[in-house]
């Protein structure tokens, strides 16, 4: 059965590995140069304990990642999170993007995160399918706002709501969400896994 935990520091080699053919062989990531493993090392500390980084891993292969990081700096906005989720080129289509995601939004309610946002560089019909299937709605498209491989390139926003909208505490980080919270929340995307 696979694992979803928090990444830690010795996961960068690997989440680096799934990450670069993205970089390097699409237009999905923006960035040009595939970060190396000090870099998703870095990313991954950077990250926590005030956002989730979640693995999900299986016979020691690690399939995919998910993590959370700021909407924007100002105050007002520190309700809400940016969102992306990776899976391994040969674990595509078997649940774990689902998984992973289930558990990383489980994570940011019972912080007390109200929105997760996420950007789509398009097209990109499978990303689409995935957010919405999992209840985001497009809310906007950044048209022509990035030029990578000799054309200029448009990212579509869609929002998901994590919780009903009242009065909002200040969210928790990581390190303040009871122990069998957290549990409970890594454990809840693991049905969505189709792999055995």
């Amino acid at each position: 059965m696979p694992n979803l935990r928090f990444a830690e520091t010795g996961d960068a080699a690997d989440i680096a590995a799934i990450y670069a053919p993205v970089v390097r062989e699409t237009t999905i990531s923006f960035e040009t140069t595939p970060p190396d493993e000090d870099e998703m090392a870095d990313r991954i500390q950077t990250t926590l304990p005030t956002y989730p980084w979640v693995v999900c891993e299986h016979d020691d292969e690690l399939l995919g990642y998910a993590y959370a990081g700021s909407h924007r700096s100002r105050e007002a906005y520190q309700w809400s999170a940016d969102v992306s989720v990776y899976v391994h080129r040969d674990h595509r289509r078997s649940g774990v993007g689902n998984g992973l995601y289930e558990s990383l939004f489980s994570l940011l309610e019972r912080q007390g995160f109200y929105n997760a946002y996420a950007g789509i560089a398009l097209p990109n019909p499978a990303s689409v399918g995935l957010h919405e299937s999992l209840g985001f709605e497009h809310v906007g498209t950044y048209e022509a706002v990035g030029y990578k491989d000799d054309a200029w390139r448009s990212v579509g926003w869609w929002h998901r709501r994590l919780r009903p909208l009242d009065d909002p505490e200040p969210p928790l980080p990581l390190t303040e969400v009871p122990e069998n919270a957290v549990e409970d929340a890594l454990n809840c995307g693991r049905e969505s896994i189709r792999i055995t």
